[in-house]
């Protein structure tokens, strides 16, 4: 088992999400992670979806991914040069003034972006990776007693060819 990635063009209608998630709980496939938006075209929206699968199960789903009608396209980013990231949000809660000081310096460290700021709370925004937004939930439950997290699925695409740059 390892992590896959895929990226679908999907056509940008009521219904679609609702009809790619069924497909993998229908399958009992596990998501570990479903992002959407729309594209620069307003007909289209880009899911990137992240599974952990075998081989034979991961070409299982791309085979049915294919096979839907609203699917414009499917990318399987598994073997590929990608960038991907995602959005985390942590408040800290219950905070006093040596609390808040320690809370600065790990958003420093880190490079966090202190977006909200209260009497007794800190809110923190991350632009990272999936592991290294773990880490960082991680190191916050450890040193403070009451946090609140609230993160988006990873979006990504590919890196630009060789050819390109």
């Amino acid at each position: 088992m390892k992590k896959r990635w895929i990226s679908l063009y999907v056509e940008n209608e009521v219904g679609v999400l609702a009809k790619i998630s069924g497909l993998f709980s229908g399958k009992s496939y596990n998501l570990t992670s479903l992002t959407v938006g729309t594209t620069e075209d307003p007909t289209m929206s880009r899911m990137t979806i992240s599974v952990e699968s075998d081989d034979a199960t991961f070409e299982q789903i791309r085979k049915q991914l294919n096979r839907c009608v609203e699917v414009i396209e499917v990318i399987d980013f598994t073997n590929s040069r990608i960038h991907r990231k995602e959005i985390l949000y942590i408040k800290v809660k219950d905070c006093d003034e040596k609390a808040k000081t320690e809370v600065f310096r790990i958003a420093q460290v880190f490079n966090l972006a202190i977006v909200d700021y209260g009497k007794n709370e800190i809110l923190l925004e991350c632009l990272q990776t999936e592991t290294r937004d773990d880490e960082i939930i991680q190191y916050f439950s450890e040193y403070f007693k009451k946090i609140e997290v609230v993160r988006g699925g990873s979006v990504a695409i590919k890196g630009v060819s060789v050819e390109e740059k």
